[in-house]
């Protein structure tokens, strides 16, 4: 997210000394700074202040292969899978994750943990995560700060980002993730030259959650991390606990942003996805889909038109609501439809919208620019034939 944040203490002046309070433990009196960045030194960054050195590996216990195993690799079938029947596994957001779809740039998946992430920290140096809160509350805790969330967050997590995910006693949690191999950023087209949101955006800087609470941990052992990088998941031990961050101020940080802020854009005919959009990549964006007054021409046709994603595969995760184009649809349904072939609304749906004035909907859609491709998971899950499902 490009502005600027800043929490705890930090010098007036950075790359200088920064001492620690008179008489604190350790021979050095200094805090130790670390850049944080991406693309180089030319992406976003921030600086970080530890009390200790943020680069003390004890040990390295073993790798795990995590790569999916995938089961259609060139697909060409419209395809719906349940995502509900995905049962909760009986461990944490890391060990309930199950990838559905993916391609070279992204991974594609769903969660549903049974319990918090408390006895290790966790790190995805290969992506960018975005994850979308279907069900649950909680607390994303970081180094750089803790996010409250609840039903309806997005949640975006950098690379190499140390984190924790605690859920609230009581809820039953779902999520939709995406781990992208390229930074995910806020739409360019909604900010001007110095990244500030612009007037016609649906959302601003004033929707966005922002790091709190900075935790400050002075604590030496063995802290476990894992660490996913090149598709395997490592486990270090580190001498200090990685939650030792005094202040920091950057651009490279985690946000969170609720789907029941995005403002809808519409207009007197039906609008194409893209005003629904609300995050982007180089490889991929993400839309989400809100209630919205539907279009006010007189001769208006609310559901969509047919239209052909020649260059895209199209993933729409089911929300909340009634879901106007679509026939025999449920929350936690998840629809693909490939590039090379047409797809639009379902039998009946077009004349049912006639004369509707608004939508209830809640969808998050997110469009490739490489076809994707299906795990085992995925297929397990797939209902088998959505592809006909606009035979009249």
């Amino acid at each position: 997210m490009p502005f600027y944040h800043t929490l705890g203490q930090i010098p007036p002046k950075r790359h200088t000394q920064f001492e620690k309070p008179p008489g604190q433990a350790g021979t050095v009196n200094l805090y130790y700074e670390q850049l944080f960045g991406t693309i180089g030194f030319e992406g976003m960054s921030s600086l970080l202040y530890h009390v200790h050195r943020p680069t003390m590996v004890k040990a390295v216990l073993g790798s795990v292969d995590t790569t999916p195993v995938l089961a259609v690799e060139k697909n060409i079938l419209s395809r719906k899978l349940i995502g509900f029947n995905l049962e909760p596994v009986q461990g944490d957001f890391l060990e309930s994750r199950v990838p559905l779809l993916m391609n070279k740039d992204l991974v594609i998946g769903l969660a549903a943990p049974t319990r918090s992430m408390t006895d290790y920290f966790y790190k995805n140096a290969d992506a960018d995560e975005l994850l979308f809160i279907h069900r649950g509350s909680g607390k994303l805790r970081t180094l750089l700060g803790t996010i409250p969330f609840e039903y309806g967050d997005y949640l975006v997590i950098p690379r190499g980002m140390i984190y924790q995910i605690e859920f609230d006693e009581g809820t039953q949690p779902r999520l939709l993730y995406v781990e992208s191999h390229a930074p995910i950023y806020t739409p360019k087209r909604y900010r001007n030259q110095f990244g500030q949101l612009l007037e016609h955006s649906p959302f601003c800087e004033r929707d966005i959650k922002r790091p709190q609470n900075l935790e400050t941990h002075d604590e030496t052992g063995d802290f476990l991390i894992k660490i996913r990088k090149q598709g395997a998941l490592h486990s270090l031990v580190y001498a200090t606990h990685p939650f030792d961050v005094v202040g920091w101020d950057g651009y490279n940080f985690p946000y969170g942003f609720s789907i029941f802020n995005f403002e809808p854009i519409t207009g007197r005919v039906h609008q194409p996805p893209p005003v629904h959009q609300t995050f982007q990549t180089d490889a991929f964006v993400v839309c989400s889909f809100c209630p919205r007054l539907y279009d006010y021409h007189p001769q208006a046709i609310p559901a969509p038109y047919n239209h052909s994603n020649i260059d895209s595969d199209e993933v729409i995760y089911y929300v909340d609501g009634d879901f106007m184009s679509r026939n025999d649809i449920a929350p936690g349904h998840i629809t693909l439809h490939p590039g090379g072939i047409p797809h639009g609304p379902h039998p009946g749906a077009m004349e049912r919208s006639i004369g509707k004035k608004e939508t209830q909907e809640y969808a998050v859609m997110v469009d490739t620019f490489r076809p994707l491709m299906l795990t085992e998971a995925g297929l397990q899950i797939d209902d088998g034939t959505y592809y006909k499902s606009w035979i009249e």
